[in-house]
């Protein structure tokens, strides 16, 4: 009796749950767009501002987070992602210019401070607390820059998570800061011109998640108000896009139009006051990729040979070289250049090592990394030759090494603030595998498999999935404490390098965009089919997670595939495939994603556009929608809609949840505590789910 009454009060409660949501009212509205119509009841969560949308999210986080609370009696892994950090070992600052910089969290409760300093060995210097400067908790540092004799310093920073940024600038000798301030900076490196200014973009949009209008270069004097800044670049009319840089004597300006299907190249001599721009190329498509200029010589790859290369000729177009040449079925992943050396970095499956070239293409030596592991260049001491770099994996923390380029030897870097610690874990305590497995157009797609040694695959092991797939990005390990706790736990880790992404290749990634996106989603499912084929899991005990494109990724999995998964968490994704280009930068994605304004692409869009696939007799499963209501990249609002129709469904039984973070931006919390409790709920959440 007791048995049955049990059974029936847990049912009684999944019922009960699935109909106590907060309510979303269905305010129909006819959306309509080549030869499809489709009523959209939750446009009204559009205005993002409002009281009812601001209150309906409200009530979700109560409900999520009152979720979350209760599930730590079960899982509650935010101590051991603490003793993890600071078990680990760190890596040493990278050098800009004359000197040493690294980030430290001195206030878990506050943003990083920046701090300097000559010597790799010396004492770190405060340079700046960015709380302290703007008197609040919630402001970041995105990037800094050196003045080309390293006498400033500008820093960018983020207002709770915002991509519109504040330039503020430092005296590297005193430590004083400036009085120069540049605002309405968005999507915007910085260019020095020697000590005297800087190059920026500046953007001109007044609402958060309106349609991205960078279109201007101005050049900020030292010294000056930005009221008086030069305005030396515009594309308003033309609405295309832009980059820019310096090096040596000149500026250059590399500008893509709005459709995405030409760039051009322009320079000017920065000792012209007047910054008359001479065009290098014309009506030159985006197959060709500026990579530096040098010695008076333009190096660039081509997608001619796409598993990458490096060619350079003179400013005039003559004396082409082969400098770096292509090697096939090993990607050239990044170049880097130095006073003396460039250093190529190239993608394996499974390995990563670097290459050593002079500036006329003589090759010099090659460095390995450990299988598995990834690595970061930190710098190269021009005198002695040494390069510093640093290695790291999902599951191994940051190891220092000192390579020599001329002799070969390679030997671990230490010092007083870099001291031995032993291994969190010993180095074989967990299995990595780094294989590929079959799509269902029978392409090779690589996939990376952790599990702590001695698991038991025996088709029951709790499994997350993730991927991104999009832009061309290249994935590598990255070191993840939380993950640690996972593995240790008894889960299955993967990583899918699915097409879209540039894995293998530029044609992996035009594999994967415009009309053949729906390649992607395919090679993520039969990741997952493959998983569970191999006995590595079960449906009922697979996860799949993702961020941005990746967030995209999952939402089109769980409702193409549903049977496939326990739990999924998609991460400020894109969930409104009809309406992506009405946001923020999504006009700059036409050509990954499609037009929705020419009827083929938009057909493509729909066929897999998330919130418009879900349907009203299929029962999901259990999701945890994350979000930040400061995303200007992402908008919100493609969360809300999603949750609200994933809720709002009769046949809906696995809880549906969201959660949005405040004060938070696409890459959410900046603080040590904010980003360590959000980790520790995503994993909580996840082993909850899956073991229940």
């Amino acid at each position: 009796m007791k048995k049955h009454l049990l059974l029936y009060t847990l049912l009684l409660s999944v019922q009960l749950f699935a109909q106590n949501y907060p309510e979303a009212k269905k305010v129909p509205v006819l959306f309509s767009k080549h030869h499809f119509s489709f009523q959209d009841d939750y446009s009204w969560m559009e205005k993002t501002d409002s009281k009812e949308t601001k209150a309906w999210v409200n009530s979700e986080n109560e409900l999520t987070n009152s979720h979350l609370e209760g599930i730590k009696k079960n899982y509650s892994s935010l101590s051991k992602i603490k003793e993890y950090d600071f078990l680990s070992t760190y890596a040493i600052p990278v050098k800009k210019g004359k000197y040493f910089f690294a980030s430290y969290r001195i206030d878990k409760d506050k943003p990083a401070y920046l701090f300097y300093k000559k010597n790799l060995n010396d004492d770190p210097v405060e340079l700046i607390n960015p709380s302290k400067i703007f008197n609040n908790n919630n402001v970041s540092i995105n990037g800094y820059y050196p003045s080309k004799s390293s006498k400033l310093l500008a820093f960018s920073v983020s207002n709770d998570g915002s991509d519109m940024r504040e330039i503020r600038f430092v005296n590297l000798d005193n430590r004083k800061n400036l009085d120069d301030k540049l605002t309405n900076v968005r999507y915007s490196n910085l260019a020095w011109n020697k000590d005297e200014g800087v190059f920026y973009k500046r953007n001109r949009n007044t609402d958060r998640f309106a349609v991205d209008t960078t279109y201007q270069l101005y050049y900020h004097k030292i010294g000056a108000i930005q009221d008086n800044d030069k305005l030396v670049y515009d594309t308003s009319d033309t609405k295309s896009y832009f980059t820019f840089f310096t090096a040596e004597d000149k500026l250059f300006v590399i500008e893509q139009n709005e459709d995405e299907t030409q760039v051009k190249y322009f320079y000017a001599t920065l000792s012209d006051e007047s910054l008359t721009f001479t065009r290098i190329f014309e009506n030159i498509d985006d197959s060709f990729d500026f990579l530096n200029y040098v010695n008076g010589r333009v190096y660039f790859s081509t997608s001619k040979f796409g598993w990458g290369e490096v060619r350079s000729f003179d400013l005039n177009g003559n004396d082409e070289k082969v400098i770096v040449p292509q090697i096939y079925a090993n990607l050239l992943v990044g170049t880097f250049f130095y006073k003396d050396y460039i250093i190529a970095k190239y993608k394996t499956v499974g390995s990563n090592y670097m290459s050593i070239y002079d500036y006329e293409g003589k090759f010099i030596r090659k460095f390995e990394a450990p299988m598995g592991m990834n690595f970061r260049i930190n710098y190269l001491e021009a005198e002695t030759k040494n390069l510093y770099v640093t290695f790291f994996s999902y599951t191994i923390s940051n190891h220092n090494y000192k390579l020599n380029i001329e002799t070969g030897k390679h030997n671990p870097y230490f010092n007083d603030f870099n001291q031995p610690k032993p291994s969190l874990f010993p180095f074989d305590y967990f299995e990595t595998k780094a294989i590929t497995y079959k799509s269902r157009d029978n392409k090779d797609v690589p996939i990376t498999i952790i599990y702590k040694k001695g698991t038991k695959l025996d088709g029951n092991n709790p499994t997350l999935l993730e991927a991104y797939g999009g832009f061309g990005a290249v994935s590598g390990p990255h070191y993840d404490t939380g993950l640690l706790y996972f593995l240790e736990k008894g889960g299955v880790y993967a990583y899918a390098e699915i097409r879209g992404g540039g894995e293998k290749g530029i044609k992996w990634h035009t594999e994967g965009k415009g009309l053949k996106k729906i390649n992607t989603f395919n090679d993520f499912i039969d990741a997952a089919e493959y998983l569970i084929k191999e006995n590595y899991t079960n449906p009922s005990k697979l996860a799949i997670t993702g961020g941005s494109q990746g967030g995209l990724l999952v939402g089109v999995a769980m409702t193409k595939r549903p049977d496939l998964f326990k739990v999924a968490i998609p991460k400020v994704g894109v969930f409104d495939m009809a309406k992506f280009d009405l946001y923020t930068v999504g006009k700059r994605h036409l050509d990954e994603y499609g037009n929705p304004n020419i009827e083929a692409e938009f057909n493509s869009l729909l066929s897999y556009s998330p919130y418009h696939n879900i349907k009203e007799d299929v029962n999901y499963p259990t999701t945890l929608i994350i979000t930040s209501e400061n995303d200007d990249r992402v908008p919100p609002l493609h969360s809300y809609k999603f949750a609200a129709r994933l809720q709002n469904r009769s046949a809906q039984k696995n809880p549906i949840y969201l959660k949005t973070l405040s004060n938070s931006g696409h890459s959410g919390k900046s603080t040590y505590q904010g980003q360590t409790e959000e980790e520790a709920s995503f994993y909580n959440f996840l082993l909850y789910h899956l073991n229940n």
